[in-house]
């Protein structure tokens, strides 16, 4: 029996859980509760992060206390947790004073060994809230094109990146006020004193998923920077010990609440288990933390060099996993598709969710979506068609004419056995995290006792004289074999695993109890297990999620400029633009340095273009679906030259390369031969 912690990413205790973050959270408890399933001993925590700047502010707006604010946010979360069946052991919080002495005592081991700096830094502070301001709180004019009401960190306009101390006529967006520049005392963590020990780890052997170890690499290639870990007042979080009022950044204290809510859990509940045993050194038990590939540099980077500077064990593996399209495109609150759990569960049962994110999830680090019309379509033709269907058609029998109790002998021996010899692949597929695997597997099985049944025809039976016993041993076959459909499906439908284990009147539901063929056993009174998602009720969920979410994430909000907004063209028609428009676009010929893929993004390639300037442009074009980088390197293509750069999460994309398609594929368009880069395309 392997003894396993794991913990899932925590929420910002700033707003609602919603349905991308969900993607994770019933990721992790489908693996725990498979391990569990398999005779592991799991133990399960999580809890809110709850400081930083914007919990200050939230809860300035709100009018109470940062305690307050959190305290409510949290009960919030767990309530839409518990709705999804997504079951911590203990669920805590950053702000403890179990997450204070620990956090205390790993910044003090760092500082000891010489991993801790102190030095000034230039900052842009704002007189009327005395409070020094991140990049996110400025405004002002770019330095380089003279662009107005651009942030402090880059422009929007021109691309260019800097310093918030150089933007011209800043003001701060909480007050409106002039920020003044201030010096002030930063400690920092020195990151590069673990670069080579960070190239290892990050390369061990199952320790982070390929892509991921491979992404990093580039950090290392940049060469690793100290990581400023501190923060001044005001700031709600924990005092930097031997430091008045400078406190640690958010992200210093967050991942030890891993560690403090796993120490508060084993003070409530758990007082056999022990921390060291977890956390030491030299610890065999092991530590898996499922997160968002958002975070992935503070957990496979800064955090274990965090715990190795304080002579801690550091993570067995991190599980990635990418974020959630709806209906193939971001959410989106226009569109309805930006989805609060609590709106969700106000209209259609949680384990509908859970299954269809198992049928989609695997170990890659892939981004999933969520397609209302094949999520309706697959929870319907899957767990009510092929499934649930297999007890409504076989216990009506056994519990009308046998007396509620199954045949004395089994009449399918070599077919039961097939289903409980399967539980091994599927128990090798859930512990890899290859969830649309074990689906595929269970549902291939659910295919073939609906066979079964269909061949023996258990109703066309009973109108037969003399036929009693066939349809008595038919429809026992049928339940033991939906019986260990159940079983493989527990970890998924939690819920609908301990109705059926009522049905079933068994004292044990765990992978292992499978082996023991149901023979003269009694079985309960069949109740209906799930009803046929309704298609109404998903576009009800999509209506109120257009009325009743509000920004909750942000804590200020920020006036930007709206486009004038011009009609939408019909279908079948093109907006019409003048010659003068026309001639102001800037095509050129440019050639293919290189291209790349984008990490995160299933549909962009990077290219490095040479447009005849004294700098190659980085584009980001979203042609990978019918290109590969090596089609594309060295190819003379045509760009926008003068389209604004556009800021995207994954960098600033300096114009746009021309493509044309039919809606069967794409080719993007190149000059006739002897054009070279920088040519004017007119």
């Amino acid at each position: 029996m392997r003894k396993i912690l794991v913990t899932n990413a925590l929420p910002y205790a700033n707003g609602p859980i919603h349905m991308g973050h969900l993607l994770g959270y019933i990721q992790a408890d489908i693996w725990v509760r498979a391990m569990r399933a398999m005779g592991h001993d799991v133990t399960y925590v999580c809890a809110d992060d709850a400081h930083g700047t914007a919990i200050m502010l939230r809860a300035e707006a709100n009018g109470i206390s940062p305690e307050a604010q959190i305290a409510n946010v949290q009960k919030e979360h767990i309530r839409d947790f518990d709705g999804f069946g997504v079951h911590f052991d203990h669920y805590d919080s950053t702000n403890s004073d179990e997450n204070k002495a620990r956090s205390e005592e790993i910044y003090i081991k760092n500082r000891e060994a010489g991993n801790i700096a102190i030095r000034p830094v230039n900052q842009l502070f704002d007189p009327e809230k005395g409070m020094f301001l991140s990049d996110r709180f400025i405004k002002g004019t770019c330095p380089k094109c003279k662009s107005e009401d651009q942030y402090g960190d880059a422009c929007e306009v021109c691309g260019t990146t800097y310093n918030a101390t150089e933007l011209e006529n800043p003001r701060s967006t909480l007050s409106g006020a002039t920020p003044v520049e201030k010096s002030s005392d930063h400690y920092f963590f020195k990151l590069p004193n673990f670069s080579e020990y960070l190239q290892k780890w990050t390369r061990d052997q199952g320790r982070l998923p390929v892509s991921i170890a491979n992404k990093l690499d580039e950090w290392f290639e940049a060469g690793l920077s100290d990581w400023d870990i501190s923060r001044d007042a005001p700031y709600f979080g924990f005092e930097i010990p031997d430091a008045p009022n400078k406190y640690f950044y958010v992200w210093v204290d967050a991942p030890i609440g891993y560690m403090s809510s796993f120490e508060n859990y084993i003070k409530a509940k758990r007082p056999d288990l022990n921390f060291d045993d977890y956390w030491k050194k030299d610890s065999n038990n092991e530590v898996y933390h499922f997160i968002g590939k958002d975070i992935v540099y503070f957990h496979a980077l800064f955090w274990p060099a965090m715990l190795e500077g304080a002579n801690y064990r550091t993570p067995s593996g991190l599980f990635v996993n990418g974020f959630l399209t709806v209906n193939g495109q971001k959410m989106s609150k226009s569109r309805g598709t930006f989805i609060k759990a609590e709106t969700y569960l106000q209209h259609l049962n949680p384990e509908y969710l859970r299954y269809y994110f198992a049928s989609k999830l695997s170990d890659k680090v892939e981004d999933s979506d969520l397609n209302l019309d094949d999520f309706v379509q697959k929870v319907n033709s899957d767990l009510v068609g092929k499934v649930v269907n297999i007890a409504s058609r076989c216990a009506k029998f056994i519990n009308t004419n046998f007396n509620n109790t199954l045949s004395s002998t089994c009449a399918e021996p070599e077919l039961v056995q097939s289903f409980i010899d399967a539980g091994d692949s599927i128990a090798q597929a859930y512990e890899a995290r290859e969830f649309s695997a074990a689906i595929r597997e269970i549902m291939a099985l659910a295919d073939k006792a609906n066979q079964y049944i269909d061949e023996k025809k258990p109703w066309a039976l009973a109108k037969q004289e003399g036929q009693e016993q066939q349809v008595h041993d038919v429809c026992s076959v049928g339940i033991n074999l939906f019986r260990q459909l159940a079983v493989y499906l527990s970890p998924v439908l939690p819920t609908l695993a301990a109705q059926v284990q009522t049905f079933l009147k068994l004292d044990s539901f765990n992978f292992e109890s499978r082996k023991q063929i149901l023979i003269g056993h009694e079985i309960a009174q069949f109740q209906p297990l799930m009803q046929r998602v309704d298609a109404k009720a998903v576009a009800a969920m999509v209506d109120a999620s257009k009325d009743s979410l509000t920004a909750a994430a942000e804590p200020v909000k920020v006036e930007k400029k709206k486009a004038e907004k011009k009609p939408e063209p019909k279908v079948g028609e093109s907006e019409i633009i003048g010659i003068e428009d026309f001639m102001k676009i800037d095509l050129r010929v440019a050639k293919v340095l290189e291209a790349a893929t984008v990490e995160g993004s299933d549909k962009l390639l990077q290219l490095t273009l040479d447009v005849g300037e004294a700098e190659p442009r980085n584009v980001f074009s979203g042609i990978r679906e019918f290109y590969q980088p090596e089609d594309l390197k060295g190819k003379l293509v045509v760009m926008v030259a003068n389209l604004a750069p556009r800021k995207m999460r994954f960098g600033i994309s300096n114009g746009m390369v021309l493509a044309a398609g039919n809606g069967e594929g794409v080719w993007v368009i190149s000059p006739e031969s002897g054009a070279k880069a920088g040519d004017k395309v007119s």
